[in-house]
């Protein structure tokens, strides 16, 4: 299973690209890519939205995901911050059903429990399991970078153990 996880946001775009390796002696996660989109705040919001939905499309084509994973709105008290969010989010999944992908989609508690033990865990403390579990020589190169890879893992994560949900019934 190939996962693209997507880190949706404003200005930056983390993606991040994780497969499980079920050939190895012992199954392991291997990083493929991650990565940032980094949008120009000068530029307006069409033309932002385009350039996210033009780099996950490439994404999509050059590393041929099984699925995508994104993070779940959380509730902000910014309205307007909400709403932006929520236009990229919109066209991540837009991207992903234009590849004919499914899309999953994990609470910021659910990806930080996945990956580190702790729903409430630091940013640092995601980098570092995200390095950690993926077997990187150093951290991913944003921490938004960081958080699509451990967003793609928590898919792995959690496909993991519904397929061994469903085995032992």
């Amino acid at each position: 299973m190939r996962v693209l996880g997507i880190d949706c946001g404003t200005e930056f775009t983390g993606y991040g690209v994780v497969e499980m390796d079920h050939e190895s002696r012992t199954p392991r996660l291997v990083h493929c890519a991650a990565g940032t989109i980094r949008l120009n705040k000068k530029e307006k919001t069409p033309q932002r939205l385009a350039q996210v939905y033009a780099e996950l499309i490439a994404m999509m084509t050059l590393h041929e995901p099984d699925c995508v994973a994104i993070e779940e709105v959380f509730f902000s008290a910014n309205a307007k911050s909400a709403l932006k969010l929520g236009q990229v989010r919109g066209v991540a999944m837009l991207a992903a059903a234009t590849c004919n992908l499914p899309v999953a989609e994990y609470a910021p508690l659910t990806i930080k429990s996945s990956v580190t033990g702790y729903g409430l865990a630091a940013k640092e403390q995601v980098q570092f399991m995200v390095t950690r579990l993926l077997l990187l020589d150093c951290a991913p190169e944003s921490p938004d970078a960081a958080d699509a890879l451990a967003i793609a893992i928590c898919h792995i994560h959690t496909a993991q153990t519904l397929l061994l949900q469903g085995a032992s019934r």
